[in-house]
């Protein structure tokens, strides 16, 4: 790490925190030369590892746009979004590590989407489970009304 000072390479870290629910570190650093303190941010990246190869850096926003459409005109806010968002990279990270297919997140989405909103749910799920008649609604209806059964039992 260079000192922003002295350009330095020699420092020590003072102090150590994660921040970001976990998903970062915050390292107060003092160089070794000048001792000027400086503050650096270190961030666990979550890589998606796409059907044609290509690998990218994990991207909440695209997870709140994608379920965003799913939750168009419903009552459903930006903060339950985000939220859902940050759950289920939480969820991503226990699970894989630093590596996830993205396939597997369209099924981390799932649960979430249908606890947050059941229709936004059947809106996303047709989608990514590529519904292709009104069989599979219906089926996926009776899933979710007996879901709904058991939890009142």
């Amino acid at each position: 790490m260079l000192c922003p000072a002295c350009r330095s390479e020699d420092s020590r870290v003072v102090d150590s925190r994660t921040v970001e629910s976990g998903s970062a570190i915050r390292r107060r650093r003092e160089c070794l030369t000048c001792k000027t303190r400086f503050t650096t941010l270190e961030r666990s990246v979550l890589l998606v590892t796409k059907r044609s190869g290509v690998t990218e850096e994990f991207r909440r926003d695209k997870v709140i746009r994608g379920v965003g459409r799913a939750c168009q005109g419903l009552e459903v806010s930006g903060d339950d979004l985000k939220i859902l968002a940050h759950d289920v990279e939480q969820s991503l990270r226990a699970s894989y590590g630093s590596q996830v297919a993205a396939d597997d997140i369209g099924l981390a989405i799932l649960e979430p989407l249908r606890n947050l909103n059941e229709v936004a749910y059947l809106r996303f799920a047709s989608v990514y489970k590529s519904f292709r008649s009104t069989e599979d609604f219906e089926t996926e209806i009776r899933a979710l009304r007996q879901r709904r059964e058991d939890a009142a039992e």
